[in-house]
């Protein structure tokens, strides 16, 4: 007769949002191995529909205050797809800023707030903040820091309502870029140190092999802003091919649809965009990877935690870089023209901290969304984390059903979930094609 355990763990602790982690094992077999999300389901997509096409990223943005800087961005970017609208480079550059803020308050958050007390031996943030005062003073600078390139770009420290189609409804000026670099620049020691922190630490041993996406830049760019989807198979798709790549379906245990691919389940987020792209990381960020040995070939989803940090100093150094280009001519730029008045289908595609999010509306001649359909990371890496659960718990059989149940926790948090952003509707129409662009007869492409 093998082992009989039974893991419930209500709710996952460190994680933004409420799920259960549910594991029953009964003479050695696994018959129950499920992440539940038990958040009632919330409607997006509703909420944009009938609503002036430049309302919807002041909307969006508010679906998360972690994430809401990527939904702005690809929401915006749906909206001029259908419109036709191409912005300008320096608004493109302020939006990429932009990004690069919001990546790094979410990944310093996650590793340093939510994953540093596992490696450090804490329950929570606030031992940690008594047993290892240095770690959480440099958290909050790094934070702080963080929200101060948000707060620049946009005049708020999440949840911008400046994005507006073809440009920014607020520049910020010389000054203010100028402080923002000193702050950049000065804040390179405490970056340094996030790396060193995590240098040498040793993650629970977990190897399975996942097809991973990612949507790549266009301009060659580490992945941010959008582009093609590409997968660790070795396939490309268009952005308004997302459906090819990336199918959600429901399960009875969650109140957010899982996703998969071509192959089963999927992975996004840090971890899949540094095995489909570490070779466009910047050097600081390449020097990070080697000190922190994570391998571009790595299948431990533990890594995720490392790829963030890399992605901190990616996003850090990418930040000083836009800043400089920014203050060589800071003057606002005008906003891009609609060349696509009638609109049409639109496609927006993000690299947020926890993956690749969707944003696809149809915008009818009268300027207002028709309807709307997201696709959220979370919700995409649901169907792998409970592929992960279920090769790690035979491993695991030896330990304390309450270790057991620790090291299912630190499993989830690697994949730093948005529960709240996941829990959404689909609008079934968008699966039987909908109309196409009123303008041209073609779907847009993004």
């Amino acid at each position: 007769m093998g082992k009989s355990a039974s893991i419930n763990v209500h709710h996952v602790t460190r994680v933004e949002g409420h799920g259960n982690i549910v594991v029953d094992l009964v003479d050695g077999e696994l018959v129950r191995c499920d992440l539940e999300i038990v958040e009632a389901p919330r409607f997006f997509e509703v909420l944009l529909r009938g609503r002036p096409a430049e309302e919807a990223p002041r909307i969006t943005c508010r679906i998360c205050g972690i994430c809401s800087v990527g939904h702005a961005t690809a929401s915006i970017q749906a909206v001029e797809d259908a419109l036709g609208i191409r912005p300008g480079p320096k608004t493109r550059k302020l939006r990429r800023l932009n990004m690069c803020g919001e990546w790094f308050q979410s990944h310093v958050l996650h590793v340093a707030f939510l994953v540093a007390p596992d490696a450090f031996g804490a329950p929570s943030v606030i031992p940690l903040a008594e047993s290892h005062p240095g770690v959480v003073k440099l958290a909050l600078r790094l934070k702080g820091l963080a929200n101060e390139v948000c707060y620049t770009v946009s005049g708020r420290h999440v949840m911008p309502i400046s994005y507006l189609p073809g440009g920014m409804g607020r520049w910020p000026t010389a000054a203010e870029l100028e402080r923002l670099h000193r702050l950049l620049v000065d804040a390179r020691a405490d970056v340094d140190a996030l790396v060193d922190l995590f240098t040498g630490i040793e993650w629970p041993e977990l190897h399975r092999e996942c097809e991973c996406l990612a949507a790549l830049d266009d301009d060659g760019a580490y992945p941010m802003m959008g582009g093609p989807i590409h997968s660790s198979l070795g396939r490309t798709w268009p952005p308004h091919r997302y459906r090819d790549a990336v199918e959600e379906y429901l399960v009875d245990h969650s109140a957010a649809k899982h996703a998969r691919g071509r192959a089963g389940s999927i992975r996004v987020g840090a971890l899949a965009r540094y095995r489909l792209a570490h070779e466009l990381l910047g050097w600081r960020a390449q020097r990070a990877a080697d000190a922190l040995g994570l391998d571009p070939e790595t299948t431990n989803p533990f890594h995720y935690n490392l790829a963030q940090v890399v992605e901190t100093v990616q996003a850090h150094e990418e930040a000083i870089s836009l800043v400089e280009e920014l203050l060589e001519d800071p003057a606002p730029e005008e906003r891009a023209p609609v060349t696509r008045a009638r609109g049409g289908e639109g496609f927006g595609i993000a690299e947020v901290p926890r993956g690749t999010l969707y944003h696809h509306y149809a915008i009818g001649p009268d300027g207002r969304i028709e309807r709307a359909n997201c696709i959220i990371p979370t919700g995409q890496n649901l169907a792998a984390i409970e592929d992960d659960m279920r090769v790690f718990v035979p491993a695991l059989l030896d330990l304390p059903e309450e270790e057991i149940a620790h090291r299912l926790e630190m499993l989830v948090r690697a994949y730093d979930p948005c529960i709240s952003c996941s829990v959404h509707l689909l609008d079934v129409r968008f699966l039987r094609g909908g109309r196409r662009n009123a303008a041209d007869g073609e779907g847009g492409g993004g």
